[in-house]
């Protein structure tokens, strides 16, 4: 079967002329450029390609015909990208008529199929390309003597002005063009200002044109910047030369209403209040002024740009934390909303003062619910869809139980099938990730991201965009991220980033994500290492991106620095914050970190409540990777305080989850923790030697072997310095030479190659 782009050039198409001319929107003239793109169809007609390379050209033809024109080098690299063949042709062409004379020219438009009289032409004259040529020819012959010639020296300056390099048959081409016009006082074609426009349109090179576009062009160049900023922003152009393209398009159109709109989405990436705002309401303004919304534009039409101007206003207030400002607004949006009895925009309104309330951190569950019952009522799946989403959210924070926020979700996605809402299917899988990593289920959470991850999008490819570009896969590709790096595969974690690098670079508006991953999974691995000078800088990174991480990390290597007035100082700080947002993780982190510090002066007995305390609200929340941590450091503690087998005990209850979802690092840990309780029943002393428990001491050593294998694994040679230590001690009590020469010899190579004093092993976890 032929594909749907063949159709383009060779079936006709089955609608009416007046759609195509609505399509085309050509006007009757003609350029060195559309030459260009004549001579490319005549090559395309006229010569033998193969067939996957005619499909490739023939996906060129509508942005070639409807968009910008493009230099001759743009066009030129563009052809050959498809067909290296077809474009040497083309050039071939071009040169015989730049180089010869104006009969030339004429003889390329007279050898032309024309759509008119050759009926066994592929060109239908109901076809795309029959329909392009119809207006090239129709305007060629409307032309005077005066103005072929004028077209023809045109002709000559578009080819010849891009020979740089003396010496090229066919010369290298230069990135400037020149304006054509046709018109004047006695032609009849009409009046047009041509300019060379965006290579981007075609290419991924960025060069900004010069003059005024015709409303067809502008109106391409618009929808087209607009789809990439949505689903692939990588590929849209730069904030700067998109504004340039903008401040251009409104000094000859200061009235036109879509480019003030994509001002405003520019504005949105570079964080830019004042101009994001100014471009938000010159839209809703032109937009009453162009009478193009609503029913007319009278009363109707005028009262829904207002409303929704308000609420698009009380939305952008939000994204920037302006709460106050963006409260005010939203209540204007409901106020002329109730007045106009627009329940839709009601049902918007209620959304987003949720939203709103949720960001000030205040009990919005009562107005979600009522926002998820409205939008069911009024048939607004989307709508509906989000508030459930949210209310899965809050109950996620506040401690639901995992089966429930599932259920929910399940309900939710069948409405998304249902709808086909593609962009809500993506989300729900990335919250469903987040959900599972939250409770330390790591192999779910896992199973939820590759799901995301190898899922075929249900939204139409355009613009050659591969719909991998949203906020969904920067957070499943960051979690998957956090997954290996906890397994020790840096390999796979480097080769992940450099992934979220190329589809989300510094510029876009998701790179923050993968930019605060990437420092977390530093600063733990040079923490895990013991290189506090290595990972001190990355706090104020993180700080930038996020100030309550980067606050906990400042307290962590403060900590670690022996620096503790100053961490218990931040660490109090935070926790007081965290409690009025409610971020029960970094309250049970900083639980942690301060029951850490009372072990550094001995006072393990203080740090019972704070740890008991730790473990309560970890298992009322159900996290369960922060309750083994807790674990983890009340087994510690009881062992410093003189009671291993309580402690053991205790370990054993957190070393299943562990093993099972845990971090390579943290099975490592609680390796170690376990030998050194079975060192300690088996009445193993650090000075002097007894009589040990033969079966608990070789509990010790298989747990010490298996402690070496996982810190192995991560290359932490800080913490093997320290089995190795623990293994030449307990071999050497059990009598066993050669082992204890063995674990000696390694550990004297690492402490060499290390060259730092190693803290007590006994003082730490």
């Amino acid at each position: 079967m032929a594909s749907v782009h063949e159709s383009l050039y060779f079936n006709p198409m089955m609608t009416n002329g007046v759609v195509h001319a609505n399509v085309f929107g050509i006007k009757d003239w003609v350029s060195p450029y559309k030459i260009s793109v004549l001579a490319l169809l005549y090559e395309m007609s006229s010569s033998k390609i193969t067939l996957p390379e005619r499909r490739r050209l023939n996906k060129l033809i509508l942005p070639l015909q409807q968009g910008p024109d493009l230099t001759l080098d743009q066009f030129l690299k563009t052809v050959e990208e498809c067909c290296p063949q077809t474009a040497y042709a083309v050039k071939l062409r071009l040169h015989e008529m730049a180089d010869g004379e104006l009969k030339d020219m004429e003889y390329f438009f007279s050898t032309l199929p024309t759509p008119f009289t050759a009926f066994d032409s592929e060109a239908y004259k109901t076809s795309v390309v029959g329909l392009f040529m119809r207006h090239m020819l129709l305007a060629y012959n409307k032309l005077s003597f005066s103005q072929v010639y004028k077209l023809y020296k045109s002709l000559q300056h578009y080819y010849h002005s891009h020979f740089s390099k003396p010496g090229d048959s066919l010369p290298a081409l230069a990135a400037d063009d020149s304006d054509m016009d046709l018109t004047s006082t006695e032609d009849t074609v009409g009046d047009r200002a041509d300019a060379p426009l965006l290579e981007s349109e075609l290419r991924s090179d960025n060069a900004p044109s010069r003059g005024p576009l015709s409303q067809k062009q502008a109106e391409y160049f618009l929808a087209r910047q607009a789809y990439l900023l949505k689903n692939d922003e990588n590929k849209a152009l730069k904030p700067a030369a998109l504004q340039e393209e903008l401040n251009n398009m409104l000094k000859f159109n200061p009235d036109f209403a879509e480019a003030h709109y994509l001002n405003y989405l520019n504005s949105m990436r570079v964080q830019d209040i004042f101009l994001s705002a100014h471009s938000l309401l010159h839209y809703f303004d032109r937009l009453i002024l162009s009478g193009n919304e609503g029913k007319s534009n009278g009363d109707e039409g005028y009262g829904r740009s207002l409303r929704y101007a308000a609420l698009n206003l009380a939305s952008l207030h939000c994204r920037f934390g302006h709460y106050q400002q963006a409260d005010l607004a939203l209540q204007e949006a409901i106020r002329i909303a109730q007045e106009s009895n627009d329940h839709v925009c009601l049902q918007h309104c209620l959304s987003w003062l949720y939203t709103l309330e949720q960001m000030k951190g205040s009990e919005s569950t009562v107005l979600t619910q009522d926002s998820v019952k409205m939008a069911a009522h009024f048939c607004l799946p989307y709508l509906g869809s989000l508030d459930i989403q949210s209310l899965v959210q809050q109950g996620a924070m506040q401690g639901k139980a995992a089966h429930k926020l599932m259920d929910a979700l399940k309900d939710t996605e069948i409405l998304h099938w249902k709808h086909s809402l593609s962009e809500l299917i993506e989300i729900s899988l990335a919250q469903t990730t987040s959900i599972w990593r939250m409770y330390g289920k790591s192999t779910m959470a896992l199973q939820q991201a590759q799901l995301l991850l190898n899922m075929s999008s249900l939204e139409p490819v355009n613009f050659g965009v591969h719909q991998n570009n949203t906020e969904a896969f920067a957070v499943a590709l960051c979690h998957l991220a956090e997954l290996h790096a906890e397994q020790g595969l840096y390999n796979a974690t480097s080769e992940i980033f450099q992934h979220l690098k190329d589809q989300f670079p510094p510029h876009t508006q998701h790179s923050k994500l993968w930019m605060l991953c990437d420092l977390k999974i530093q600063f733990e691995r040079h923490m895990n290492n013991r290189k506090y000078h290595v990972a001190e800088p990355l706090v104020k990174a993180m700080s930038a991106l996020n100030k309550t991480e980067g606050l906990y990390r400042k307290a962590i290597v403060l900590k670690a620095l022996n620096r503790s007035t100053e961490a218990y100082s931040i660490l109090q700080q935070l926790q007081a914050h965290c409690e009025k947002t409610k971020c029960t993780e970094i309250i049970i982190r900083v639980m942690l970190s301060t029951a850490e510090l009372h072990w550094e002066s001995s006072s393990f007995s203080t740090a019972l409540p704070l740890l008991l305390q730790a473990l309560a609200l970890a298992r009322q929340h159900h996290l369960q990777s922060l309750a083994s941590e807790t674990i983890l450091h009340l087994a510690f503690t009881q062992l410093m305080l003189g009671i291993p087998e309580q402690a053991l005990s205790v370990l054993h209850e957190a070393m299943e989850p562990l093993l099972a979802h845990g971090a390579v690092m943290d099975k490592g840990r609680a390796m170690l923790l376990a030998a050194r309780c079975h060192m300690a029943v088996a009445g193993f002393r650090l000075k002097g030697r007894g009589p040990l428990d033969v079966h608990s001491a070789a509990l010790a050593a298989d747990s010490l072997n298996e402690a070496a294998s996982y810190f192995s694994k991560l290359n932490c040679k800080e913490r093997l310095r320290d089995v190795h230590y623990l293994q030449a001690q307990l071999y050497h009590s059990l009598g066993q030479t050669s082992q204890s020469n063995k674990s000696a010899m390694n550990f004297r190579l690492l402490d060499q190659e290390l060259q730092s004093p190693a803290p007590p092993v006994f003082l730490q976890l």
